[in-house]
């Protein structure tokens, strides 16, 4: 579907064949980072400090609401169904509108609507407003497939940690920051940062990429089929890669919407370790994807997923130390899986599948970050907070257990990046 603008000439061609290292040695020198690359790492950064300000924030409002703790996991459901039902949508869009018109809708959909909480209300309109921004910022990951489009195949580990250290910032400063603006400076404050931070794309409208690379409609390379959500879950691999990585989403979607309300958690400590999760998530994600275009993305998702269960697990025990402990190893754990199945997940689907692996990633990040919430409020009022947090983490254990069941030779089933080029993971776990 799309060529990439950082390759260099017949790369496709002529680097399988050249030897291993000498791949290895051009794929190196490869420039990363493009002008495009970079308004679209901007963009990002804004859209998502939008949504991390209000991610903590509008739980508590929904509680302060009498709402309750089914009402907080209600809101944050209702921000990821919004969420999912764009990236749904999201491939069909693509074939029909550029990236800049989607990205902006996005910006405007996530920040207009926002300025209705400041009139306050019940929980119904707080539920309304997540549904709307949750759906602008569905839109708004279309950027995963522009990125992936915009990196040379080789580096698309190493690129899309960079990109996670982008995306990762926005969680270490907003998320916490809005719990903190919100207790001292009250709920108005965090709104209006949030509608400014997500109206400010639109600054930079026409800098914005509308394609990956203009110069694709002159190729002589003949178009492929676009590749739909469910012709792309069907690919070997696709759906158990989609199903471990929300096993950890939901445990993430849980962390941000009641680790603030859980009994004995002072709202300073909750903040601290809300940075710490999302401090380790940054750094593990960028060493994940430097070590995975070395040695093999797959072979890094069940340790990912063993340190997030840890983490949780860890929470039984609700005293500072043991909650900065557990945040800690969760967040290893989660930016190690963000990486390694997103790339992986790109590398089972041609070139004309980006956008659909893209989507089948969002779709799984947000399905189980809103569904995880849904049902921890549930039944969190009835066996505690301690012993939720545990169960959340037993699960996970139990799904790495169930993925090791699954785990081949990457040398009987070999996979291919979009340039051609062979992908050598020492296990494929699928």
């Amino acid at each position: 579907m799309f060529h990439f603008s950082l390759t260099v000439g017949s790369m496709s061609t002529s680097t399988t064949l050249a030897p291993a290292r000498c791949r290895h040695v051009d794929a190196r020198r490869q420039r990363l980072v493009s002008r495009p690359l970079a308004v679209v790492f901007g963009t990002s950064f804004a859209m998502l400090t939008s949504f991390y300000l209000l991610l903590s924030v509008t739980p508590l409002a929904a509680a302060a609401a009498g709402a309750g703790t089914s009402g907080a996991g209600l809101v944050t459901g209702a921000l990821l169904l919004g969420t999912v039902a764009a990236e749904v949508a999201t491939p069909a869009l693509m074939r029909r509108y550029r990236y800049r018109t989607l990205i902006s809708a996005g910006a405007l959909l996530m920040g207009v609507p926002a300025l209705a909480l400041l009139a306050g209300g019940p929980v119904v309109v707080i539920a309304a407003v997540s549904v709307l921004r949750g759906f602008g910022f569905g839109l708004g990951t279309v950027m995963d497939a522009l990125t992936a489009e915009l990196l040379p195949p080789q580096r698309r580990g190493e690129g899309f940690g960079l990109y996670g250290v982008v995306d990762c910032v926005p969680g270490v400063v907003a998320l916490p920051v809005g719990v903190w603006l919100a207790d001292h400076y009250g709920f108005a404050a965090v709104v209006l940062l949030t509608a400014a931070t997500a109206l400010a794309p639109l600054a930079a409208f026409w800098w914005m990429p509308g394609t990956a690379d203009p110069r694709r409609a002159t190729t002589d390379a003949p178009a492929e089929k676009p590749t739909g959500l469910l012709a792309g879950l069907r690919r070997p691999g696709q759906l158990r890669l989609a199903l471990l990585f929300t096993t950890t989403t939901v445990a993430a979607g849980v962390v941000v919407s009641f680790l603030p309300l859980a009994a004995g958690v002072s709202g300073n400590v909750a903040a601290i370790g809300l940075l710490v999760q999302a401090l380790t998530a940054t750094v593990s994600r960028w060493w994940a994807g430097r070590h995975g275009d070395r040695h093999g993305h797959a072979g890094l998702l069940l340790p990912g997923l063993g340190l997030s269960a840890l983490g949780m697990i860890a929470l039984i025990w609700l005293a500072t130390p043991a909650l900065i402990a557990g945040m800690c190893l969760f967040g290893i754990g989660f930016g190690i899986i963000q990486n390694a199945t997103l790339v992986l997940m790109l590398d089972r689907l041609p070139a004309s599948g980006i956008g659909t692996a893209s989507a089948l990633w969002n779709l799984a990040y947000d399905a189980g970050y809103g569904v995880g919430p849904v049902v921890f409020g549930l039944f969190v009022a009835h066996i505690g907070y301690p012993a939720a947090f545990a169960a959340t983490g037993v699960l996970m254990l139990a799904a790495t257990a169930a993925s090791r069941s699954r785990t081949i030779s990457d040398q009987r089933q070999p996979q291919r990046s979009a340039g051609g080029v062979s992908v050598a993971d020492r296990s494929v776990v699928m």
